[in-house]
């Protein structure tokens, strides 16, 4: 991966934003345009959620909520700080606390599969050679299984669990060890019609709308390939236009593996993303838009259910 310019000091910083307001790159906007719209990567549409028991094979969207400064890099500070600002508004969190949940509704998991299959429903997990050999089979083995992943359970500590709009609503417990216990106990506890209450603390993470909106006023927000980065056509365009932007690394997407920030008030920033778009570059806020309706359609909506 080729590494980033150092950051400018702050008068030459300015001296680049006053020459891109008057049009004094390199290149034109027209030109950017032109030249961007005709990059060859390999890019890749934006997974869609998929019905599985792991946090972490959705969306990792909750980063925004509380993203680091210093997740964003780019070659001006003041890029930085304003498209940092920008994300952090997608996603907002909100804590409830339950002084009793019965934790049949849970089917989620912390962390992710160790195996790399999809397992939609604890019962999925629950039926593999693994989960097998823990051999819940009794009421006595489901105690023994519960208080291996809760070890508070008999004293009744409260567990943390999480939710997220565009993961269809499922719960998940907030765990990433002892996972598969965790899935057989609750599976049996299905199974029997056992209750299994206790207090929870639930983060409920949304995406929100005026955020979106405020994000998609300002910024061509698109996610480019890790090859983007040591591409000669794509980097040259970048740097020869002294094009301002930001980006980000997203996680577990190998084939998304970066977002680009450009600032659409800067006409050559505004230009290479237009360009981007009609290279091929998906388009985030096309996507976040599109995702509660494709979550509908492809998991459902659930309602937590406290005592």
């Amino acid at each position: 991966m080729m590494s980033l310019p150092e950051p400018m000091p702050p008068v030459t910083s300015r001296i680049v934003r006053f020459a891109q307001r008057l049009g004094l790159t390199g290149k034109s906007p027209r030109q950017v345009l032109e030249h961007a719209s005709q990059i060859s990567l390999p890019f890749a549409p934006l997974s869609e959620p998929a019905p599985s028991i792991f946090w972490h094979d959705g969306p990792c969207l909750q980063r925004f909520a509380d993203l680091p400064r210093s997740a964003l890099s780019g070659p001006i500070q003041e890029d930085k700080a304003k498209a940092h600002a920008a994300l952090t508004r997608l996603v907002r969190q909100e804590q409830s606390a339950y002084p009793s949940l019965d934790l049949r509704q849970v089917d989620g998991l912390g962390g992710q599969s160790t195996d790399g299959a999809v397992y939609p429903t604890f019962e999925a997990l629950a039926a593999t050679p693994a989960c097998r050999q823990l051999r819940v089979i009794s009421y006595k083995d489901f105690i023994r299984t519960i208080t291996a992943a809760l070890p508070g359970y008999n004293e009744q500590t409260p567990i943390e669990l999480r939710q997220a709009s565009w993961l269809g609503e499922r719960i998940y417990w907030s765990g990433e060890h002892h996972a598969e216990a965790f899935a057989c106990a609750i599976a049996y506890a299905r199974l029997r019609g056992l209750e299994v209450n206790l207090p929870c603390e639930l983060t409920d993470y949304r995406l929100d709308a005026a955020g979106l909106q405020a994000l998609d006023s300002d910024y061509h927000a698109v996610t480019m390939p890790a090859q983007a980065w040591s591409d000669r056509g794509f980097m040259g365009l970048l740097l020869e236009a002294k094009i301002p932007y930001a980006r980000l690394t997203l996680l577990r997407n190998a084939n998304n593996s970066e977002l680009l920030l450009l600032d659409k008030a800067q006409p050559a920033a505004n230009a290479l993303g237009e360009g981007l778009k009609l290279a091929g570059a998906p388009d985030m806020v096309r996507y976040l838009r599109d995702l509660p309706q494709i979550t509908r359609f492809r998991l459902g909506n659930r309602t937590l259910q406290a005592d």
